[in-house]
């Protein structure tokens, strides 16, 4: 089973920054992909980013340029930098991993983000 340690949420102004980390552990030990997905009120659970194994990243449309995933393989940690948050970026943000071994998805606790004035 995996456990996930979520950190950096919060209420930001529109236009500034928040970074997320999360450190997942317990087995498997290795994750193919980790990412943030974010839900909110009243939407379906949407992709923000994810990252490989390898480096490999994916955006949703809506935060190229903004935002920015990165991971350190050898801690099994995860961060999303955000910037020029919008209004729109409100919602939970969950931390995502998929088992290298298993191919199966686990899902962190979620951190709240706000953005507003």
């Amino acid at each position: 089973q995996v456990q996930f340690v979520e950190s950096g949420g919060g209420l930001v102004q529109p236009g500034g920054s928040l970074r997320l980390s999360c450190a997942a552990s317990g087995r498997p030990f290795s994750f193919s992909a980790m990412g943030w997905y974010r839900q909110a009120p009243g939407k379906q659970r949407e992709l923000v980013a994810t990252i490989t194994l390898g480096g490999v990243t994916n955006y949703a449309d809506s935060v190229k340029g903004r935002f920015t995933i990165s991971r350190d393989n050898a801690k099994n940690t995860v961060d999303l930098q955000m910037n020029s948050l919008k209004a729109e970026d409100t919602a939970v943000y969950y931390c995502y991993a998929r088992s290298l071994a298993l191919g199966s998805d686990s899902w962190g606790q979620g951190t709240q983000v706000t953005v507003s004035s």
